[in-house]
């Protein structure tokens, strides 16, 4: 039931920040001058619609709700670059394209950006070692110690420690972090301790024997505690300053992932076995590094909604940055990619025909497919 919850959440997250992003483009659209025809949630093939003859849109725009979720489009009237009639996207200016074009961008990166600020009022989760921060309006609260993993038969099995316990007392000292519950179990091996914690709200006591791991005291278990940031005056600064921050770190990553997996297909024809398993390993950390429709509904939201309202609220905030940063690099099937050929072709001074910005949109669309297609068979492995 859990799942369940998380992928209807997740479905109405996504929708509502495709929603926007949409909105973005055709808002400036019909600001300057551009006609909007439809606007739609989902994918076709449709599932309802209507033309409202005076929307915030425009006049006799389409409005249509379609089967396919996770999606949804802004549908422009002329939106060939070469279309030249009074209120064609074609017909605009190169400024008014651009504006168009990275409309969406801007109302993902600065929804991301409020809701960052936000958090920074009730608790942001610290996720990076250096995360940004203003040192003078900042306090960091840890969670309590809870227990994330239990192994079977092991010493905290059989002393009855149950996932989402929190550690209270060890050996006879209060414990603050994991790291010093760690240490002082590893200070004990072979010896049996007292332990006080905390499950649904009732204090519990139990006495764990430990066994010896490499000379150190092993319990057998893992635990899991956070950290959360609040700031009062600079949350907006903290807000947008995170995303600035995020923003390079999910640059980064696409960089290590389009990095990983061309070193691993290349090397996957190597003769060299040594170079082989090394292509197999960056192949297998590019699969693991990405999500797809999935793994974001199947796993992290299901995850993220279970972890509580900050951390959903964050997985929000981090989803709509990367739809941003996603839609602004330069790949056909994405809107810096539809502005790129719009650029070159205006550099070189040629006519971007319906031919040729037909056959570019097809190819993009095909290997964004694929690649979601395989993002997908690897999440289905995950699951």
């Amino acid at each position: 039931m859990e799942i369940l919850f998380g992928v209807v959440v997740g479905i109405f997250i996504l929708m509502i920040l495709v929603a926007l992003h949409e909105l973005g483009h055709g808002l400036v659209a019909k600001r300057n001058g551009v006609v909007v025809k439809e606007f739609g949630l989902g994918f076709p093939p449709k599932a309802w619609g209507k033309k409202i003859k005076n929307s915030f849109l425009g006049k006799n725009v389409l409005f249509s709700l379609n089967w396919l979720p996770l999606g949804g489009f802004v549908r422009l009237k002329g939106e060939f670059d070469s279309a030249k009639e009074k209120g064609d996207y074609g017909a605009a200016s190169y400024w008014v394209k651009t504006k168009i074009l990275l409309a969406g961008v801007t109302i993902n990166w600065l929804i991301a950006a409020v809701l960052f600020s936000f958090l920074a009022l009730i608790g942001m989760p610290k996720i990076l070692p250096n995360q940004f921060t203003m040192p003078s309006d900042t306090r960091i609260e840890k969670s309590a110690v809870k227990v994330n993993l239990v192994g079977e038969d092991t010493p905290a099995s059989k002393a009855g420690l149950e996932v989402k316990d929190e550690i209270v007392k060890f050996a006879g000292q209060d414990i603050q972090t994991s790291e010093q519950l760690s240490d002082l179990a590893g200070k004990n091996p072979n010896q049996t301790v007292q332990m006080e914690y905390v499950r649904n709200g009732t204090k519990e006591n139990t006495s764990i024997s430990l066994a010896e791991k490499e000379g150190r005291g092993y319990m057998g278990v893992s635990f899991a505690q956070s950290e959360n940031i609040y700031a009062t005056w600079s949350a907006p600064i903290v807000g947008f300053g995170t995303a600035v921050q995020f923003t390079g770190v999910t640059l980064q990553g696409i960089g290590q992932l389009f990095v990983n997996l061309a070193n691993g297909i290349v090397g996957s024809f190597s003769s060299n076995q040594a170079t082989k398993e090394d292509a197999s390993a960056q192949l297998k950390e590019a699969g693991d590094s990405v999500a797809g429709p999935v793994g974001i509904l199947g796993i992290i939201f299901p995850a993220a909604s279970q972890a509580g309202f900050h951390h959903l609220i964050l997985l929000t905030a981090l989803i709509s940055l990367t739809l941003a940063v996603m839609n602004v690099l330069p790949l056909p099937v994405f809107d810096g990619g539809r502005w790129l050929v719009m650029t070159i072709f205006r550099l070189m001074k040629k006519p971007l025909t319906e031919d040729i910005e037909s056959r570019i949109n097809v190819i993009g669309f095909l290997l964004m497919m694929g690649l979601v297609i395989l993002i997908t068979f690897l999440d289905i492995k995950r699951f």
